[in-house]
């Protein structure tokens, strides 16, 4: 089994024509994806992975779902917790950052989750009445 870094997953599912190195990469992230009998996807690179698509490539929510799905539908492919980061993709398409729902998915067994992020994220949990809530702690 071979383990993937980002900038792998970057190359097989962005044709960045301006980047030279990424045309000379492209080809070989093609070859690593379709041609490795068994490849593994870090939870951390998932994150990260997400990240980079949207704030480097501009991808939306739509696009990086998409991405995601396809990696998750490649027969040669594991996912570290896969089920999270599917559970994830659900809770983002409705509303909640990506790395904020990884994080609550990660939280499922815990009664609250702390955050300072109150318009992005409590607001838009409680909206979603997702499970643990959020919770922004204040001075009492």
């Amino acid at each position: 089994m071979i383990g993937l870094d980002t900038n792998i997953l970057a190359r097989f599912y962005v044709d960045d024509p301006n980047d030279l190195q990424a045309v000379k990469q492209r080809p070989i992230a093609r070859r690593i994806m379709t041609e490795s009998p068994q490849l593994f996807v870090p939870l951390t690179v998932i994150l990260e992975l997400e990240w980079v698509l949207r704030a480097f490539y501009g991808f939306g929510q739509s696009d990086f779902r998409h991405v995601i799905e396809h990696l998750l539908g490649l027969a040669n492919v594991t996912v570290e917790e896969w089920p999270r980061v599917s559970q994830a993709l659900a809770l983002q398409a409705e509303g909640l950052d990506f790395a904020d729902a990884l994080h609550l998915t990660a939280c499922r067994h815990c009664e609250s989750f702390y955050s300072f992020d109150d318009r992005r994220f409590a607001r838009r949990a409680a909206r979603l009445a997702v499970t643990p809530s959020v919770f922004v702690p204040t001075e009492q």
